[in-house]
């Protein structure tokens, strides 16, 4: 390991590793599997309204974020009025408080669109792909007036929220839920969030033929991962993100883009001449973060648990010994 660390200086942007200093080795914590790990939306985060097939709204929608449509192009969106770029890359909307991409516009968007694509696609296969539910056929598919506490959610049937559902849980902590049919939302009908949970740790991988539907007025919350459409009725709206591998289908409504958690990554780390360490590390603002140091890789000691309002976040380890070689690991507790 010493011989590997002298080779190798390199960060890992995931949860739970750690650098070694000033020689650095990446390693995985043994309790960095504890609880389930945000799906990774890769380059798919960048949109709020991604599908391989159209998009359409009628009458208009209100959209804060990227859309983005391919393989087709963008004779496939519509009911936007868009106007072309003189770049030739882009689109703009007045309904939509970002950019609209197409397959068939200027480089680099369709080299930029298939890596969204296939990671949207890949995505789809993570979160379908989790094993060990928390909770298996909970409510038969009814989930209507339930609280759910964060985990991993598995049906093979259709799942229906008649009645407002809850989420309860911290900022930090994550809701999967694998659905082997449809998702429909009741129209007036809510997916609450409490506690400080955050719509952006919310995973809804939708393997059903049709897909998903927001009835009318409805408010949604989280990144839906569809494998067929998803249709947003009169007024429905969402705080997420829709990711189609066919059509979406907006009418009237409002769809708010949430930022993807960053995971913690150490951006530098130097030591001066007196042995201070200073640390910076990305991460997501506003969201704890715990921060320890060994000098062995197996006892850990904790040094600070922050909570960064901004990033990157500066911290300096005044108690490392200037002689001593140390490694140190930043997580979401």
């Amino acid at each position: 390991m010493k011989n590997k660390s002298e080779t190798k200086n390199k960060t890992l942007n995931a949860r739970g590793w750690s650098i070694g200093l000033a020689l650095a080795v990446m390693i995985p914590h043994p309790d960095a599997t504890a609880a389930q790990q945000p799906v990774n939306l890769g380059a798919a985060g960048n949109y709020v309204i991604l599908s391989k097939s159209g998009i359409s709204t009628g009458p208009a929608s209100a959209i804060t974020g990227n859309l983005g449509v391919s393989p087709i192009g963008a004779t496939a969106i519509t009911g936007f009025a868009l106007i072309l770029d003189s770049s030739g890359q882009f689109s703009t909307s007045s309904q939509v408080t970002g950019k609209v991409y197409a397959s068939d516009y200027a480089d680099p968007t369709p080299a930029n669109l298939t890596a969204a694509v296939s990671d949207m696609q890949t995505a789809y296969t993570d979160a379908a792909g989790r094993t060990l539910p928390d909770y298996t056929e909970l409510g038969s598919g009814n989930i209507g007036g339930k609280t759910l506490a964060p985990g991993l959610y598995k049906w093979s049937t259709d799942v229906t929220i008649p009645t407002d559902v809850t989420l309860a849980g911290g900022a930090n902590d994550v809701w999967i839920f694998q659905i082997a049919g449809n998702v429909s939302i009741a129209g007036a009908t809510s997916v609450l969030l409490s506690g400080g949970a955050q719509a952006r740790n919310v995973f809804w991988q939708v393997a059903g033929g049709v897909g998903v539907a927001l009835g009318t007025t409805s408010k949604f919350e989280g990144t839906i991962l569809a494998e067929a459409a998803i249709t947003m009725q009169t007024d429905a709206s969402i705080n997420g993100r829709l990711l189609a591998q066919t059509a979406v289908t907006l009418e009237s409504n409002t769809v708010t883009v949430v930022p993807v958690m960053a995971l913690p990554s150490f951006a530098s780390i130097q030591r001066a001449a007196n042995g201070a360490v200073t640390l910076v590390i990305s991460n997501t603002p506003n969201l704890a973060l715990t921060l320890q140091t060994s000098t062995n890789l197996i006892n850990w000691t904790t040094l600070a648990t922050p909570t960064p309002t901004v990033s990157p976040y500066t911290y300096i380890d005044s108690t490392s010994p200037a002689a001593t070689s140390r490694f140190y690991w930043a997580f979401y507790p």
